[in-house]
């Protein structure tokens, strides 16, 4: 028995320009024509071939992938359906990790300007901070990014977190001393959050480092910055041995 064109189309569950694409690009052998030169025959083989194109299509491959492995079955490469099994491994993480994000930015208070883990520590953060928020989420680790939220949550110094954040661009020296000198016990050695980068290599390390440092620069006022950098020298000065002042002993 043998099919026309429409009707091997229809039993596999394509169309005809389809299966005349497959003709020209190779995946599908010519069939013999009736005698009047013009109507093609169709066989069982035709069928099946078609069959098996649709299955791997369906599969996630390529045509080009199809016809790289060939009609016979000893022909598939196991590595070839490795790679897609893995990407589509890849693929379905992604599309559950879209899905849990927009289950967190569907919760009450929810906000899409802050990663999805820190929606409900975010209600004290300004804009700026909420900016750096989402920079780190794409330069640091997951696990930096679990640890810093915790120490966010915990909040353990609010006030001079408010005064940093209230600190006016025009505050006078004493004023960047004494808040640099409440922020050094949680800046630096001493306290501040160690966030370490998805890099894998030197370029990407400092590329990461160098976004930090513009982003800083262009979310935060030079005074601001300023106390930054001194609490951060404070905080060194502290945690080095020879900068520690030693006990003396007392006098009879």
């Amino acid at each position: 028995m043998t099919w026309s064109t429409r009707e091997v189309a229809e039993l596999s569950g394509t169309t005809v320009k389809t299966v005349r694409y497959y003709h020209q690009v190779g995946l599908l052998d010519e069939p013999d024509r009736e005698p009047n030169g013009y109507n093609k025959r169709y066989e069982v083989r035709h069928l099946t071939r078609l069959l098996q194109i649709k299955r791997l299509t369906g599969l996630g491959l390529s045509l080009a992938q199809v016809a790289e492995l060939g009609t016979a079955a000893h022909d598939g490469r196991p590595s070839l359906f490795q790679e897609i099994d893995a990407e589509l491994e890849a693929t379905v993480e992604r599309i559950q990790g879209i899905r849990q994000e927009l289950a967190a930015l569907s919760r009450p208070g929810a906000t899409p300007d802050v990663p999805a883990t820190f929606h409900d520590v975010a209600r004290p953060l300004r804009d700026n901070d909420r900016a750096l928020l989402t920079i780190y989420a794409q330069l640091f680790s997951a696990e930096s990014m679990d640890t810093l939220r915790g120490v966010l949550a915990a909040n353990p110094h609010e006030a001079v977190d408010e005064a940093f954040r209230d600190l006016p661009a025009d505050a006078d020296e004493a004023t960047r001393q004494a808040l640099a000198e409440r922020m050094a016990p949680f800046v630096g050695a001493n306290g501040s959050v160690t966030l370490e980068p998805k890099a894998t290599t030197t370029r990407q390390a400092e590329a990461a480092r160098n976004a930090v440092g513009q982003a800083l620069q262009a979310l935060y006022s030079s005074a601001q910055l300023d106390v930054l950098r001194r609490a951060h020298e404070l905080s060194e000065a502290e945690a080095k041995p020879e900068a520690k002042t030693k006990a003396k002993p007392k006098g009879p």
